[in-house]
């Protein structure tokens, strides 16, 4: 035994003596708290920058989602139409948000009110911390985002070059400029509604509503589509011609969002866990009341209500998402499943024509989610705390809307908004961009659709005398 431990001993000095020499030999200090504590934070800044960069990777993947949900829920001949601006959103928008957004977005304010430096991203310096890098390429994909939305809202009859100046514009100012009211302080800048404490973690409001109110301001100086409505009033169906590109896409959102709540931490901590958590949630319920509403209004469970119910509980959660509990999630999603099938209605019924439901998924539930983060909020509601809330909601609205507005009027005087009635009669596909989404197929129209996104049966119930299933446009 005294020969064993006469060995182990001799062993642990061998090894511990060649430790050091180890150590001398590469001119290593001895480990110390200090020292330790610096190899931690280098792991978790390295660990926040990888997850940041995936996060935005999974944003930038909701691109396709919304160009197949816009797709899926309009006619076969608009396809390309579709695809195109989905593609020139996020391209045209990369360059306006590099060049002008981020600046006005996330520069040094001294009034609260937008950035003014930051420029082309002149805060980046080779050698530099390249943390701008990572942060611009997280922010420039919700921007892309909040472009995105009004595609569909205006689809099957905008001039695809009055849509790209809309697009750079969007991302160039008018969505960083309130983006700055709310966020500036996560970089340079500083926001009047941030200091006040509004909450919007992901952006209900900051994205959503901001892409939502162009879209319902677009919508209204673009007009209903030809066919919509009767000469009386009455509304007439428009089949989208493929749900199953639509519900893809609402499973790419979904996969999505997973970094757009989460990944808005920018850090990779355990607080996500609890935001992936009520994101799933919040989707889930609203897809299931959505199914529910459409059931009880319509007589059946109609598949685009149902999409877009889903749609309407990731939007509703994105605001407060990191600050309520999995059961708030579940209502909050709840409710925008229900308030998303009566605000595709009521829109339907004034005559403003959305395609996809853009309007209602995006700017009426991302001003419920806002307003619901208030109400819900972990930490303590107040009357403070809800006055907030609502001053943000309408903040946005009066920015958004009238801006929006008034930059779609302008469009339309001088390079034109709207196409003729032989090129919407005929596809934006052929007319626009000397293309066809189906080329070994004939396309058809079978009359509109009832509600934005919605398919026969929302159609049937609409308007039950209107749906024909012979061919009234052929192109």
């Amino acid at each position: 035994m005294k020969k064993i431990d006469i060995m182990k001993k001799t062993i642990l000095s061998l090894l511990l003596a060649a430790a050091c020499i180890g150590r001398v030999w590469a001119g290593d200090e001895p480990p110390t708290v200090e020292s330790n504590k610096h190899l931690i934070d280098a792991v978790q800044s390295h660990a926040d920058y990888v997850w940041t960069l995936v996060a935005a990777a999974l944003v930038f993947f909701m691109q396709a989602g919304f160009a197949l949900v816009e797709t899926g829920f309009t006619r076969a001949k608009n396809a390309v139409n579709i695809l195109m601006k989905n593609l020139m959103d996020f391209s045209m928008g990369s360059l306006a948000f590099w060049a002008i957004g981020f600046g006005i977005m996330f520069g040094a304010s001294s009034t609260g009110w937008f950035g003014a430096s930051g420029f082309f991203l002149s805060d980046f310096k080779v050698g530099g911390d390249p943390w701008v890098l990572a942060f611009w390429m997280f922010q420039v994909v919700f921007c892309a985002t909040a472009a995105t939305i009004v595609s569909g809202a205006m689809a099957e009859r905008t001039k695809f070059a009055g849509y790209l100046i809309y697009s750079a514009v969007l991302s160039a100012i008018i969505y960083p400029v309130f983006g700055s009211w709310v966020w500036g302080s996560l970089f340079n800048g500083e926001g009047w509604l941030e200091g006040l404490g509004f909450i919007d973690f992901a952006g209900s409001t900051v994205v959503h509503s901001v892409g939502g109110w162009a879209a319902l301001a677009g919508a209204i100086v673009l007009g209903p589509r030809m066919g919509k409505y009767t000469k009386d009033g009455r509304l007439k169906p428009i089949l989208g011609h493929n749900m199953p590109l639509a519900a893809l896409g609402v499973f790419i959102l979904w996969l999505g969002w997973f970094g757009f709540n989460p990944g808005s931490t920018t850090a990779a901590n355990k607080d996500i866990a609890m935001i992936f958590v009520n994101t799933n949630l919040a989707a889930a319920a609203g897809a299931v009341l959505a199914m529910v509403t459409s059931w009880i209004k319509f007589g059946k469970p109609e598949v685009g209500m149902s999409l877009n119910g889903a749609l309407a509980g990731l939007v509703a959660i994105t605001a407060g998402c990191a600050s309520v509990t999995p059961l708030s999630a579940v209502i909050i999603g709840a409710a925008g499943g229900v308030l998303v099938v009566l605000a595709v209605l009521f829109f339907e019924k004034i005559k403003i024509d959305d395609p996809v439901g853009a309007i209602s998924v995006h700017g009426v539930c991302g001003a419920w989610g806002t307003l619901a983060a208030g109400i819900f909020n972990i930490g303590g509601t107040s009357a403070t705390i809800i006055g907030v809330q609502l001053l943000g909601i309408t903040a946005c609205f009066l920015w958004v809307f009238p801006v929006a507005f008034l930059m779609f009027k302008l469009i339309d005087k001088t390079v034109g908004l709207r196409v003729s009635p032989e090129e919407e009669l005929e596809g934006l596909d052929v007319t626009e961009h000397g293309g066809n989404a189906y080329p070994d197929f004939e396309v058809y129209s079978y009359g509109s659709m009832g509600s934005g996104g919605g398919s026969a049966v929302s159609a049937a119930v609409n308007s039950p005398n209107q749906v024909d299933l012979e061919p009234v446009e052929q192109t």
